[in-house]
């Protein structure tokens, strides 16, 4: 009986390498899932203690925010001040690259304006994207933020970091949340001193005659007008921070998804492979049985 030929047992090794990282490959795709599978398990019980905070925290910040947007808008020349609201984790969808777009095309549009642009940001995927695009534009950071549960005592420090800072004007650009699926990025214009002064008083009447204040609204401005910052802040931050763990939730079950498609692919190819593996042994035997 002749020896195997060296191209026989070359493709031999070739089939057995071949299964094996087919097997790898399979192994690697597995434990991939179950990763994801776990990291949505864990984004699905954080996104309903998300939902209930929202829904506990938007009454107490929603009737300030709607007394000022009672006040006439008039977009006016002159720096403007971003404050871009993001996360600090990532894969959750295009949550944060959707807030760095709505950025960009604003600093773009009021530069091709000749105004002067500024941007802060509060989680640090925001920080990462657009430091390399507008570095000398930056002017405050806040990260970590998401380490321990955001509070109104927080948003109350960035606020008044904000007011410190005395923009003439102001956009705060966040992810509004819709739905498990859905939201919206908005750049959510925020009334300054410098435009609230300007106003007419009669104007002024007439916006805040929802209310009865005591004393009047232009001794109690200046307290009322840091606790509008605080509360736009803590609203964009507890509803963007609500739909980054709704898009986790939706990333990790398509990344399963698509691990379980490529499991399958994977597979199929192994399967072919140890059955073309199988046959060629097969012809050997019964090659070498003939020549017997």
């Amino acid at each position: 009986m002749e020896p195997p030929s060296n191209a026989l047992l070359g493709q031999q090794a070739r089939g057995a390498a071949t299964l094996k990282t087919l097997s790898i490959r399979m192994r690697a795709i597995k434990n991939m899932q179950k990763i994801t599978k776990a990291m949505k398990m864990v984004a699905t019980a954080k996104f309903k203690k998300d939902m209930r905070t929202m829904e506990n925290s938007l009454p107490f910040a929603n009737p300030v925010l709607n007394l000022f947007q009672r006040l006439p808008a008039e977009e006016k020349a002159g720096q403007i001040t971003y404050v871009a609201v993001t996360s600090d984790k990532g894969l959750c969808g295009g949550v944060n690259t959707a807030v760095a777009k709505q950025v960009r095309l604003g600093v773009t549009a009021e530069e091709a304006k000749g105004n002067v642009s500024k941007i802060m940001v509060v989680g640090g995927k925001g920080v990462a994207v657009l430091k390399r695009l507008y570095g000398d534009r930056f002017s405050t950071t806040f990260e970590e933020c998401s380490k321990v549960p955001f509070t109104f005592a927080a948003a109350s420090v960035i606020a008044e970091r904000i007011a410190a800072s005395k923009p003439a004007r102001c956009k705060v650009v966040s992810n509004e949340f819709k739905s498990m699926v859905s939201y919206d990025t908005i750049a959510k214009h925020t009334y300054t001193v410098d435009e609230a002064t300007g106003m007419d008083r009669g104007e002024w009447t007439k916006a805040m005659d929802v209310y009865s204040f005591e004393p009047s609204i232009y001794e109690v401005w200046q307290d009322l007008h840091e606790f509008y910052y605080g509360c736009v802040i803590y609203g964009s931050v507890i509803q963007s921070t609500t739909t980054e763990t709704a898009q986790r939730m939706n990333a990790m079950e398509n990344a399963s998804k698509n691990a379980g498609e490529m499991y399958g692919k994977v597979e199929l190819q192994y399967n072919r492979a140890r059955q073309a593996k199988i046959t060629t042994e097969l012809c050997e035997i019964i090659s070498g049985a003939s020549a017997v």
